[in-house]
């Protein structure tokens, strides 16, 4: 419109620009664009470059997207951070982990997720050295006839190493026992182990004690179990778990023995190939290796101070936990509904009203969960 304002219509230059808004020069300039090589001349051309030197070229592309679905069939981790890792290790200048994303979403091959929690949000226990804490679990799978068999895992929570890996028919408390026994023997004791509520693992709805709960405690090993219906406390092992599973669904096995083969091979891959995200792109192994271990004995001999504050239920009790378990200290029926104070040092406990007054100690039995109190005068 601009250019037939001044050619069709004969308006000049400066009245074309008053009346479409722009300026002098601009108008001009179409004008001896059309002038020079017609209607074409004065198309919008894009800006882009022509030539991209950080453009991924054909055979780095192609390379890309045959370890994805190189490690897609091997039942791996096919991720962007993973692929440029396996790269780099090849000895290749491979483009940005953003640009790997991207190579497949372009050809249809990811299909994007849903928005997840931010991981900001989440506030999660990670030990500090190796041998610290072992996570334990048992999962569920099938043999390729269909047949239930059981998975059970431990785990080191610091450098997600997977210390035992082992497939039964039906997973006992002696397997437990077993499998942790020789896992130890192999690669020492843990200061600490952490399992969920499960029957193999501890007797606590049963309100005794399991041979894993006693083994534990003649190594020194510190127990802590999850809270119920709360699976995130073993997050780490369930999400080996799930890993595990998607290798498992490409490498299916037709007896135990297979199955343990599988696994083996599975665990090995983990370890030492695979590098994982939480560790900073090492693998378990090299995170294992890199650091001293804790020994067992550490936490449960270690000092342990702390002030908690309760009031005391109906029937004259509080609570407080103790080497992994919930105790119930018998403070007295007259103190009932009363705020108290508890001070802790390892296994004493001195119970004091707000008032100041010591109402008595107790002292920590490990085989008990009920834990009577010594009193300083009578109730």
């Amino acid at each position: 419109m601009v250019v037939d304002s001044v050619v069709l219509e004969g308006r000049s230059i400066r009245v074309t620009a008053q009346r479409y808004g722009v300026s002098k020069s601009w108008v001009f300039e179409l004008v001896r664009r059309y002038r020079e090589g017609g209607a074409e001349a004065i198309v919008p051309q894009s800006k882009a470059p022509k030539t991209n030197p950080r453009s991924v070229g054909p055979v780095m592309e192609e390379r890309i997207i045959a370890m994805r679905k190189e490690l897609l069939d091997f039942g791996g981790d096919a991720g962007a951070e993973t692929i440029h890792w396996h790269l780099e290790e090849a000895g290749f200048s491979p483009p940005s982990v953003a640009t790997i994303y991207r190579l497949p979403k372009r050809r249809g091959f990811i299909t994007p997720e849903p928005r997840k929690r931010p991981r900001a949000s989440y506030v999660r226990f990670e030990a500090s050295l190796p041998n610290e804490c072992w996570q334990t679990d048992m999962t569920h799978w099938h043999l390729s006839d269909g047949t239930e068999v059981e998975i059970l895992t431990f785990l080191d929570d610091y450098s997600r190493r997977v210390m035992a890996c082992d497939v039964f028919v039906t997973v006992t408390g002696s397997d437990v026992r077993h499998v942790f026994a020789h896992t130890c023997s192999v690669f020492a004791t843990p200061a600490s182990v952490l399992s969920d509520n499960g029957a193999i693992y501890n007797a606590r709805s049963r309100g005794g004690r399991t041979g894993f709960e006693s083994d534990l405690l003649e190594r020194r090993v510190l127990y802590k179990h999850s809270t119920p219906y709360h699976p995130q406390t073993c997050g780490k092992v369930e999400r080996w778990h799930r890993t595990l599973k998607k290798f498992l669904a490409k490498h299916p096995a037709a007896t135990l023995f297979e199955m343990q083969a599988v696994l083996f091979d599975v665990v090995r891959y983990y370890n030492e190939v695979r590098p994982h995200r939480a560790r900073n792109r090492q693998t378990p192994l090299a995170a294992y290796e890199g650091r001293d271990k804790m020994p067992a004995g550490t936490l449960i001999d270690q000092p342990h101070h702390r002030i908690r504050f309760d009031i005391v239920d109906v029937r004259g009790h509080v609570t407080l936990r103790y080497l992994g378990k919930l105790r119930h200290l018998n403070v007295g029926w007259a103190y009932r509904g009363q705020p108290i104070r508890l001070y802790v040092v390892d296994e004493h406990v001195d119970i004091v009203t707000e008032d100041g007054e010591l109402v008595g100690e107790i002292v920590l039995n490990p085989e008990k969960d009920y834990q009577p109190i010594t009193r300083t005068h009578s109730t």
